[in-house]
């Protein structure tokens, strides 16, 4: 890829020449700044050869860079390796930020470029900011990929489902009433919303526009009294036209988006500007009030109702019987037949297949062998992967989407015989897991509070992971949902999320050695309340993945007597909760892998 990525950006360069700027700014990102993106966005992808979804890349008429955070470090050096790109890690010591990259650059009379689409309005006000005080150009009119881009995908254009009221707990009319009651206390009349995920949890609409992430490419307006979805409508059927009509939703063309904020007269309007987009942003008339806050709905859908999780916790048990049968089928091969980092996760999806109601996988499952699980988001090819041996760790991340809702699940599987040392760091690892989902705090805590349980045992032995340790996940949505998450280091600019009852969030602490190998356990942690005192309101978790921890992998004597305790009744749960759905040479083993320790 390195020669093509040379090709590329030299063709692109010339493109800038035309319109005369002096830097170009690229995000991984679509025109509603998604985590995740359909193909016709990843115009990284197709100049530099980089798969990661976090990038971003800066084009100058000599130079060109790409910034990713710490989960891709690995990656990112081996994907740019040849194509004279430099890798920027993000948050390493002496490494500029983007926007600090851009200040320096910027030379009086200069031109920095972006298509105002992929790019949201909070950055794009922050560069519009530098080219003024360098007394230079701006220009988001264009994307200079596509002029480059010969055989482009298509749009996103999928079927998509209305998602029913038994697995989603609440209708559209209801949501659309919450959102519209926080509207009024912002004293917004009318809400714009960019974010899919948030779109299609107001209107209980799930489809395939983005793999992994099941959501419809629109927009969505919200006032007082009406409601408008801009969409492709080719895609929207008879009987789907019924339905938003019985919720008082005007569908409108995708495109309209633009010509209908033009429109807008003395309206006060609520955006999120880290999710829309500049073009659009930018471009609301001046007379408009602009009230910039977060999306009610990123919260609102963070707290799952009493549908949602009844309907998690069978999602998790389906996705607990399919990864068990996945790690017995795995345990008793490995060493007799010859498996691959490939052929493993096509047996895992297998499983997850046979389970009643699995749409797809919830993201690109990581099946990572050795060194190359040291990558947090390394993907085995079928044409380059590794033969799985009877030594060492396979670290498997992975999760399904159900009707009932969203899994997120890493396990690291012994396949023989390990050192002391990948002993003692899984034992920490798992320490780490059990003393964050053990934990009881005073409700008003966030996840920037109990971060420290999970790094502690990790931390005592100088070793850390460049990521946070958990996220929030979505109903049948993305598997990275905020507001909620465990992280030690606050985001630039973030409040960080009180932790509600109802909220769900990912324990997953790891050690990742370059070279070596990599170690993660995840679970699911259902926020919950405890008792009520003259302390305040207590909380405490519930942990709603099910299936085994290596045993293998673990060094007991490194374990308190309440970290065994904890792991034993964990372990008695889950062949309570699997055991009925397994056969008997299966709960042989299982019974084996969750005994007493």
């Amino acid at each position: 890829m390195s020669n093509d990525a040379k090709e590329r950006i030299e063709s692109f360069r010339q493109q800038m020449k035309q319109y005369h700027i002096d830097l170009y700014v690229i995000p991984n990102s679509d025109f509603h700044n998604s985590e995740y993106i359909g193909e016709y966005f990843k115009a990284i992808k197709y100049l530099t050869g980089f798969t990661g979804s976090a990038a971003t890349v800066v084009i100058t008429q000599k130079t060109a860079y790409l910034w990713t955070d710490g989960r891709y470090f690995i990656q990112a050096a081996k994907q740019l390796s040849g194509s004279g790109i430099t890798l920027m890690r993000a948050g390493e010591e002496g490494v500029p930020k983007v926007k600090e990259f851009i200040k320096d650059f910027l030379k009086e009379g200069g031109c920095i470029g972006f298509d105002g689409r992929t790019l949201d309005f909070k950055t794009g006000e922050t560069y519009k900011k530098i080219a003024k005080e360098n007394g230079a150009l701006l220009f988001d009119g264009k994307d200079l990929v596509d002029s480059i881009w010969k055989d482009r995908p298509k749009m996103p254009r999928e079927p998509f489902f209305i998602l029913e009221d038994r697995y989603s707990g609440k209708s559209t009319k209801e949501k659309l009433k919450a959102v519209r009651e926080a509207m009024q206390k912002t004293g917004a009349d009318t809400h714009i919303l960019a974010s899919l995920t948030d779109i299609a949890w107001i209107l209980n609409v799930r489809g395939r526009d983005i793999s992994h992430v099941p959501v419809v490419i629109s927009y969505l307006v919200i006032t007082k009294e009406d409601c408008f979805w801009f969409v492709q409508k080719e895609i929207i059927t008879k009987e789907q036209n019924v339905y938003f009509e019985e919720n008082g939703i005007t569908v409108c063309p995708y495109e309209e988006i633009y010509s209908y904020i033009e429109s807008l007269g003395e309206a006060s309007v609520l955006y999120q500007p880290d999710l829309l987009n500049y073009r659009i942003a930018s471009r609301l008339p001046g007379h408009t009030q602009k009230i910039t806050k977060k999306n009610p709905s990123e919260r609102l859908k963070a707290v799952k109702n009493p549908v949602e999780i009844s309907n998690t916790i069978l999602a998790h048990i389906k996705d607990g019987v399919a990864f068990t049968k996945f790690m017995y089928w795995l345990k008793t091969r490995i060493g007799k037949e010859t498996v691959t980092e490939f052929l493993a996760g096509e047996y895992l999806e297998k499983m997850r297949r046979e389970q009643e109601h699995f749409l797809e996988n919830s993201f690109d499952t990581i099946c990572a062998y050795g060194q190359n699980a040291a990558m947090m988001h390394y993907q085995a090819a079928r044409e380059d992967n590794l033969v799985l041996q009877p030594t060492g760790f396979l670290l498997v991340d992975s999760g399904g989407h159900y009707l009932e809702g969203t899994t997120d699940i890493t396990r690291t599987i012994a396949l023989g015989a390990l050192t002391g040392q990948m002993k003692k760091h899984f034992t920490a690892v798992l320490r780490a897991n059990l003393q964050l989902s053990s934990a009881k705090f005073l409700y008003g805590c966030s996840g920037q509070n109990l971060d420290i349980l999970a790094r502690g045992p990790l931390w005592d032995l100088g070793l850390d992971y460049k990521c946070g340790t958990g996220h929030g996940v979505g109903h049948l949505l993305n598997v990275h949902e905020g507001p909620n998450s465990f992280r030690w280091k606050k985001r630039e600019e973030e409040e960080e999320a009180v932790l509600e009852e109802g909220m769900i969030t990912t324990d997953e602490p790891g050690v990742y050695l370059e070279g070596e190998y990599g170690i993660r356990i995840e679970n699911e942690l259902l926020c919950q309340k405890a008792e009520k005192n003259e302390y305040g309101q207590f909380m405490q978790f519930e942990t709603i993945t099910y299936a085994p921890i290596d045993l293998d992998a673990v060094n007991v004597n490194e374990l308190t007597d309440r970290e065994k305790k904890l792991l034993n009744s964990y372990h008695k749960k889950v062949y309570q909760v699997l055991s009925a759905y397994l056969t008997d040479e299966e709960n042989d083993w299982l019974k084996e892998y969750t005994r007493t320790i």
